[in-house]
């Protein structure tokens, strides 16, 4: 054997020894975090939606032997299933002998996904073990396989580039906080984007941070932000009794609060307060970002002296104003944003690092933010730059939303300029949708180029054995 030859066989064993250690060291976290699971499962229901899936059991609904060529797209939640519904939608159209499947991993995602695509093309993402990956692989069999945002799994991204899927990470991005990490082990991570044959970045810095993490340059393209495309929500069924009452009866203004974090509520509570003052028939919508946390929130509402009412409970009777409604539901947030005379955007005011602003400025909104936006940097700043939203602190947030409220004129023209930045951000989609169609049929000609090659290879080897029979029979004839 030669040099290159143990050199490669050498490379290969140092690679499949890494994943193995990698396969682990994540059982072994398993394992020894089972307890904080379960108790999470046991006290409220987390984890326990999925759980077989997760585990690497495919579910049958998901099986469709009528369409075996398949493109399989990972959308972590609700902000990247919104994300890539266009992509998914549009690639649903232009190859209608395809299936599209998409798997979420929280489940509110899910639900969300479900309702997009329906259930029988949606399901929990495995765990990154080895057998779980290859049991959803071996089912799916898909020729290509979407990831959106940042979504490095080694062992998913290495076992479908095993199975001969291509692979593109979608809407990339690197977020502030996860950069210092990323960078501690790129060498590592550099192994793991290898199998990546392309990452389009949100935005330029992005792409830069793509690179520095171990993305190959020549991989990496800027295709903008596809959340930029999402379609404007619909308002929930369930929520047109509550719009007609707030229309009907008069309550104005309206805030609404979307995405909020612990120390946040209680800083909107005592805004509102003043809001009151001076709009006895104000209403503030109040949308915790975590579900587990609506029973908190109740109790801050309770202590506050304002009357507030829960989304769960309303049962469509009239509204007092001066009113906060709780609204203790999965996915009717976005479609009440339309209601709002200004919009404040959570997990801002703290140190989180934001939430997508989007969902309000599609309508049109006069949008607010604290000053920690880093898990949105680059659409945060576009706004900025156009001077699309107001960044406010703890101390200056009342006095923001009663000069926006008391100034009809200003406060349009701040929710017009945020409008029409996202107008002018369009066009993702396409692009994404182009580079995905261009790797498919560049994959298509590789495998039809393999076939070819194969083809060549059994006519010379047939070609092979008839000339051997013939000097054979010249032979024992001479």
């Amino acid at each position: 054997m030669g040099h290159g030859a143990l050199v490669a066989r050498g490379a290969a064993s140092t690679i499949a020894g890494v994943y193995l250690a990698y396969s682990a060291l994540l059982l072994l976290a398993l394992v020894l975090s089972g307890p904080w699971w379960l108790l999470g499962i046991l006290r409220h229901g987390k984890y326990r939606a999925g759980l077989g899936e997760r585990l690497g059991f495919v579910p049958g609904r998901i099986l469709d032997p009528a369409k075996p060529e398949t493109i399989w797209i990972h959308a972590v939640s609700v902000g990247e299933v919104l994300a890539i519904a266009g992509v998914a939608a549009e690639l649903g159209e232009r190859l209608p002998r395809w299936r599209v499947v998409v798997s979420t991993t929280t489940s509110t995602g899910q639900r969300l996904a479900r309702e997009r695509f329906g259930a029988a093309n949606v399901f929990y993402l495995p765990l990154d073990l080895t057998y779980a990956v290859r049991a959803y692989l071996r089912a799916l069999r898909p020729r290509l396989l979407v990831l959106a945002e940042s979504e490095f799994w080694p062992n998913l991204l290495h076992q479908a580039r095993q199975s001969g899927a291509s692979i593109a990470v979608v809407n990339a991005r690197v977020s502030d906080r996860s950069l210092p990490r990323y960078r501690r082990f790129r060498q590592l991570l550099s192994a793991v984007m290898q199998n990546v044959d392309v990452f389009l970045a949100q935005s330029q810095e992005d792409a830069r941070r793509l690179v520095q993490i171990g993305a190959a340059v020549d991989r990496v393209q800027v295709g903008g932000n596809l959340k930029f495309d999402a379609k404007p929500a619909a308002k929930p069924p369930a929520l047109e009794a509550f719009v007609a009452a707030v229309r009907c009866q008069g309550i104005a203004p309206i805030m609404v609060c979307g995405s909020t974090l612990e120390g946040e509520e209680k800083l909107l509570i005592e805004c509102f307060r003043g809001v009151v003052s001076l709009y006895p028939r104000a209403l503030m919508v109040l949308a915790p970002r975590h579900p587990e946390r609506f029973e908190a929130v109740a109790g801050l509402l309770g202590g506050s002296g304002l009357p507030w009412l829960r989304r769960s409970r309303w049962d469509g009777g009239l509204l007092s104003g001066g009113e906060v409604f709780l609204l203790d539901s999965i996915g009717e947030l976005a479609g009440l944003y339309k209601l709002a005379d200004v919009a404040f955007v959570g997990g801002s005011l703290v140190p989180w690092g934001g939430h997508n602003v989007l969902e309000a400025a599609q309508f049109g909104v006069a949008i607010l933010v604290g000053p920690h936006t880093e898990n949105f940097r680059d659409i945060i700043g576009v706004f900025r730059h156009t001077a699309a939203l107001k960044v406010v602190t703890p101390g200056s947030l009342g006095e923001t939303v009663l000069q926006l409220l008391g100034d009809e004129a200003g406060r349009k023209r701040l929710g017009q300029r945020a409008l029409e930045v996202v107008r002018i951000q369009q066009g993702a989609t396409e692009r994404t949708l182009e580079v995905l169609l261009r790797l498919l049929r560049a994959e298509s000609s590789s495998a039809a180029s393999g076939r070819c090659d194969e083809s060549r290879e059994e006519a010379s080897a047939h070609t092979d054995l008839l000339s051997s029979r013939a000097k054979g029979m010249v032979d024992r004839q001479g």
